[in-house]
């Protein structure tokens, strides 16, 4: 599933650097096509810059040199961004079918009709959704068949700031590279999850959830259809603080706890992770309700999905078999020799790069 908000036209690198923009760490992978597939030549998590300064041109040029140099300064100049829940929107709307064109332009005049939301100086991407019907069903007797203008569509749009998107591509290019697209984040783990877990994919009812540093995002598909979308505004960052106000320590305590001996402190762990766990039942229960579909599986990534009691204390919540997965698995491995026994830690907070490298190859 490929929505950039801006591209480069149909040329496909054989090489790309994908960056996860994150609250408190960039997420950044070096991946290259290979035979039929890809393979990840390398991977790095770099410290976010400030704040107040993440989308300074300058700062975010000098955030990108250091992501490079942290991957070994690969030759790779093709850079595909992802940008969070914080500014990129993700809706899906119906519409008659029309030129992309036609709809970033409604989109821009008139956001509120059509996305519920005000949202000036905007710039918009979208991507219609193929019907679940090969072919449309007979009418009923008596009555006329739809015509193609009345006919609607589903479609997948997204939109983010004109300055942030300005911001990474200028960045980019004092850093040397270009600016190949720009995806919103949440994308990125579906795009991944297709080739990683393919039948659950194709025939399942799924939620992905993905705990980011500051929000967690939920997405959940039918038969590789996304249905519902939605962002929590709960993350690590209020887990680990929660954590440490609990056991009366300092984050930097808390958050060595939580990784390094989560075992240790168990019944306060899934007492702190209960108010993910009621968001996301309250947005299960949603979904089976308006659906009448039963979810099967919870898949979870992100920084907290490495730690098994959060996992299973939001299996004991939602009471859905809930697991961490690996998005590495559908890339072929090249990563340089010091690094291949990280690449199985750090592989749950690397589902948004691959995902968005995979919408761009």
């Amino acid at each position: 599933m490929g929505l950039p908000l801006i591209s480069q036209g149909s040329r496909r690198p054989d090489q790309l650097i994908a960056v996860d923009l994150g609250g408190c760490q960039s997420k950044a992978v070096h991946v290259q096509r290979r035979g039929g597939g890809w393979a990840l030549l390398n991977f790095a998590l770099v410290e976010a810059p400030p704040p107040d300064k993440h989308r300074n041109p300058e700062t975010l040029a000098e955030h990108f040199k250091a992501i490079v140099a942290a991957l070994g300064n690969p030759k790779a100049k093709a850079l595909v961004t992802a940008i969070g829940v914080e500014e990129a929107v993700l809706k899906q709307i119906e519409l008659p079918m029309m030129a992309s064109e036609d709809v970033r332009h409604m989109l821009k005049l008139n956001s509120k009709t059509y996305l519920q939301l005000d949202l000036p100086d905007h710039l918009f991407d979208c991507a219609y959704l193929p019907p679940r019907q090969a072919t449309p069903a007979a009418p009923a007797d008596g009555a006329k068949p739809a015509s193609a203008g009345q006919q609607k569509f589903k479609v997948l749009v997204t939109g983010a700031p004109r300055k942030t998107v300005e911001a990474i591509q200028s960045a980019a290019k004092a850093a040397g590279l270009t600016a190949e697209s720009i995806i919103p984040s949440m994308i990125g783990p579906s795009n991944a999850f297709e080739f990683v877990e393919p039948d659950s994919f194709h025939k399942e009812v799924v939620g992905l959830v993905d705990i980011g540093f500051k929000h967690s995002s939920i997405v959940i598909l039918d038969a590789g259809e996304m249905l519902l979308n939605r962002v929590v505004h709960i993350g690590s960052e209020k887990i680990t603080g929660s954590l440490a106000e609990a056991m009366g320590i300092t984050l930097s305590e808390a958050e060595g706890i939580k990784v390094g001996m989560p075992s240790e402190v168990q019944p306060t762990l899934e007492a702190v992770i209960a108010p993910l766990g009621r968001e996301l039942r309250a947005s299960f229960d949603f979904f089976e309700h308006q659906q009448d579909k039963t979810i099967a599986q919870v898949f979870v990534s992100g920084g907290a999905a490495r730690n098994e009691i959060i996992v299973q204390a939001l299996q004991n919540m939602l009471m859905v078999p809930c697991r961490s997965w690996n998005p590495t698995k559908f890339v072929q491995m090249a990563v340089p020799a010091d690094k291949q026994g990280e690449v199985e830690q750090f592989a749950p907070q690397l589902s948004v790069a691959l995902g968005s490298a995979a919408a761009s190859f």
